[in-house]
């Protein structure tokens, strides 16, 4: 096939076997399948209450089990030819279960009449039970499953509630903005954003007739509280499924001596219903591990104090102790938690012996044994962490430094896991020069190892590294020092000031602001209607970009062809083709140029449902990181790359890798954990599999995208400390490791200033630092100034650009010739990539 022959021609050629479409394919169902399994995490289990026994009678109550929810909304909406609820898995285990019908036919039509009512799954209400009927349940067994749902969605965040009495905490999440929602409704209504219509979701969801989203999704409803406490006064053994995108309160089941079995299914994608009913009953041992910590109650999160503080900032005070490095760290705070990080338990059981550490030029190698010494075949995760001193920085108490998971173990079986831990690894970031100022230091000191199979459950080496004096890692120089931020949490738990530079005015702008209803309304269908002509004129130009593929011209020799205005519509996003949703790069066709479009999301190919083609909805992206397994995710990175480039989309918008620093953040299902290291190993291995099928990952929401709430002009206060150490780390490993083609930068503003017009973040870090080699995108319709964000390195808008104004700001001298030419260069180099 001729070059980019595959991104721009219809019908779209299947890459199955045999001349098979892979897209919605069984191959992909079944793996979708296999990583719902291994993500999802035991918490409890009493008495081996799980397995089921074969022949075992069970009442399933809850509206979670026909109202399943495969995965969030917005961009991670994926359309499928179906979706497997908890019902329907375990009628496909018929021969080990039994289910009482007449309770599952109440639930089953309690959901459909709400469904035809406009609610969409995971936002019905628990319907009250009849007490005939809990009767007639509890005459038929005594094993009772309760299924809990949870909806999540892009563009709103999740109230903090009414929690429980408590004072200091916001009781609602706060309102959006007016010009926010106007630019949603404008966006959502022709599907010109990376969301569908989170508004309207937001919309529906508030105007529920029930208690649970007035006191917060975090925590259980009234009639859900209700349905828990009529079943375990009536059932002897109780089980309780989680269908649920994060973080949620766990105390009413970890406290409650009835409920004997807890299994967190995450939002599981198209066979989320399979997954739970083969582990309930045997058919696979769980293995997931908690990618996230999970404390008593929603205030013990230091990121819930100030969430909802203001809709135009957010000031990240808990500094770099986020979820376990708080919990571990801050006196008082470990007990606190329910379950910590990195927990999950199984069916058998495992024995972890550290038998050697070798320390290396660059680092230590550890020789980890792993023995199934249960009954059953199983796998474990094996994770290490270093407790570093604390010297004149403060650190965490343990930080995870490196993981790994056995095969399938068999009983008796034993293998040992070779893992590495870096030197500089260790180091601790200087922004107040205690030591050095803008560098990565290693302190004199201790430094101790621990090896387990959580953060909590293990046990320290008798190896230990000691410094005798201080280490500097790597001198770098100050970035994103904060202007607002006037103190952060230490190790002790008292506070520091922060010295504060003078703030910037994000809205400054050398041509005027472009008026609000002219960006919103600008899409690339209308291009050339606004003025600016696609020049066709200059169809037979002998110079076409294959010849820049050919080798047969440089690529400086074929950009000094382009006119200016060629330029400026070359860094803006361009009209849908075929069954694209979110626009495309290139598309300059008198200069052979192609439109390579764009798709989301981050669980699965996202096209529309009038297109008539369903895709695979893959767990979500929480569930996947609680896999602990970067092998399974780049199997699913490889599969979804396929089904995007069956449907001749060139650009796959994700992973998403924002940290987990609050519960409250609406989109986390989206994100993969609360730890960097986590994150950056499990979303790399998803870039290395899409980018081997030559299908640009485009990594995201760089950076600090930690809020949904008026997510186009928050501010995210945070230190250079905390931005380096924990929210710009997972990108930083991805880059370096992974090579990604694209990057996207975020909505928001770090420390006054727009990131996707931060040069400091765009082009001093990511690619001075770090060496990036990519392009960088916009987030859809931000408010950035287009001419800022070239200089600043931001090489496309999206949905579209602004070629007029970039045009006027180059006559005004507020951009070169020169810098537009860098960012063009680096979207045709992307281009150049493709097939």
């Amino acid at each position: 096939m001729e070059k980019w022959g595959n991104l721009q021609y219809q019908p779209n050629l299947p890459l199955g076997e045999n001349r098979t479409y892979v897209t919605g394919g069984e191959a992909h169902i079944a793996l979708s399948l296999k990583a719902a399994k291994e993500g999802m995490v035991l918490l409890k289990n009493q008495a081996n209450t799980l397995p089921l026994a074969r022949g075992t009678k069970v009442a399933l109550f809850g509206k979670g089990s026909f109202d399943y929810v495969k995965g969030g909304g917005g961009s991670g909406q994926v359309y499928t030819a179906y979706s497997r609820n908890l019902y329907e898995g375990l009628k496909l285990q018929n021969d080990k279960v039994q289910i009482f019908e007449k309770l599952s036919r109440f639930y089953k039509q309690a959901v459909e009449a709400q469904y035809e009512e406009g609610l969409p799954p995971g936002m019905t209400e628990e319907p009250q039970i009849p007490e005939e009927l809990l009767r007639e349940a509890a005459a038929y067994t005594d094993t009772a499953i309760v299924a809990i749902s949870r909806f999540s969605g892009e563009g709103w965040d999740r109230a903090s509630g009414k929690l429980a009495g408590k004072e200091g905490t916001d009781s609602t999440t706060p309102k959006s903005t007016e010009k926010e929602k106007n630019a949603r409704e404008r966006n959502t209504a022709e599907g010109n954003t990376e969301a569908e219509n989170p508004l309207l979701r937001e919309k529906k969801m508030m105007s529920l007739s029930t208690d649970l989203f007035e006191r917060g999704d975090f925590y259980l409803s009234l009639r859900e509280q209700a349905l828990v406490e009529a079943v375990t006064k009536n059932f002897t053994h109780i089980i309780i499924v989680m269908n649920v995108g994060g973080m949620v309160d766990t105390s009413w089941f970890k406290e409650n001596p009835c409920i004997q079995a807890v299994l967190m299914a995450w939002q599981a994608g198209i066979e989320g219903g399979m997954a739970m009913a083969q582990l309930l009953v045997g058919e696979a041992n769980p293995c997931g591990k908690l990618s996230d910590t999970f404390a008593a109650s929603l205030e013990d999160y230091p990121s819930t104090w100030n969430f909802h503080e203001s809709e135009d900032y957010v000031d990240y005070t808990d500094d770099i102790y986020v979820g376990y490095r708080y919990f571990e760290t801050i006196p008082g705070a470990s007990q606190k938690v329910n379950y910590p990080f990195g927990f999950g338990l199984s069916y058998t059981d495992f024995q972890i012996t550290c038998a050697r550490v070798t320390e290396t030029p660059t680092g230590f190698s550890f020789q980890v044994q792993v023995v199934n010494t249960g009954d059953i075949p199983g796998k474990e995760v094996v994770q290490i962490y270093v407790k570093a001193p604390q010297g004149k920085l403060g650190k965490p108490e343990k930080e995870l430094k490196a993981f790994g998971k056995t095969r399938l173990l068999q009983a008796g079986e034993a293998q040992i896991l070779t893992l590495f831990v870096s030197r500089a690894s260790l180091a601790s970031y200087d922004d107040l020069g205690k030591v050095q100022r803008s560098a990565y230091i290693l302190e004199e000191g201790i430094y101790r190892f621990f090896v387990g199979n959580s953060v909590r459950d293990g046990s320290w080496t008798d190896y230990v590294y000691e410094l005798k004096h201080p280490l500097i890692v790597e001198q770098l120089t100050q970035k994103l020092a904060p202007a607002q931020l006037k103190k952060r949490l230490c190790a002790d738990g008292s506070w520091e000031e922060l010295p504060l530079k003078v703030p910037h005015d994000p809205d400054a702008s050398g041509i005027g602001k472009i008026p609000f209803a002219e960006m919103e309304e600008y899409t690339p269908g209308v291009r050339e209607q606004k003025g600016v002509p696609l020049n066709p004129n200059l169809w037979d130009s002998s110079h076409p970009l294959l010849e820049v593929a050919e080798g047969k011209l440089s690529m400086e020799a074929f950009i000094d062809q382009l006119s200016d205005e060629d330029l400026a519509c070359l860094l803006g996003g361009q009209p849908n083709t075929g069954v694209a949703n979110t626009f495309g790069f290139g598309n300059l066709p008198q200069w052979g140029v192609p439109n390579i479009m764009t798709a989301d999301g981050p669980a699965g190919l996202r096209i529309h449902p009038k297109c008539g083609v369903s895709t695979t909805a893959w767990p979500c992206a929480t569930l996947l990181a609680c896999t602990w397994n970067p092998k399974l995710a780049e199997q699913v990175g490889i599969a979804g790359a396929r089904e995007v480039k069956e449907n001749h989309i060139g650009v796959w918008l994700t992973p998403g890798i924002n940290i987990h620093r609050s519960p409250l953040c609406g989109r986390n299902f989206e994100y993969y954990s609360e730890d960097p290291l986590l994150t950056g190993k499990m979303a790399g291995a998803m870039v290395h599999g899409i980018q081997s099928e030559h299908i640009a990952a485009s990594v995201k929401h760089f950076a600090f995208n930690n809020k949904e709430t008026n997510r186009r002009n928050s501010d995210s206060r945070v230190s250079e400390r905390a931005a380096r150490e924990i929210y710009l780390k997972a990108f930083e490993i991805i880059v370096k490791e992974q090579n990604p083609w694209t990057i996207m930068s975020s909505y928001n503003m770090i420390n006054g200033h727009r990131c996707s017009e931060c040069r400091e973040l765009l082009t001093d870090i990511l690619r001075g630092e770090w060496g990036f080699q990519g392009m960088v995108t916009t987030d859809w319709w931000n408010w950035g100034e287009h001419y800022k964000e070239t200089k600043a390195g931001n090489d496309v808008k999206m949905g579209c650009g602004y070629p007029k104004r970039l045009l006027l700001a180059k006559e005004q001298m507020l951009l070169t010739r020169e810098e537009m030419e860098v960012c063009g260069k680096r979207i045709l180099e992307l281009i150049l990539r493709m097939d």
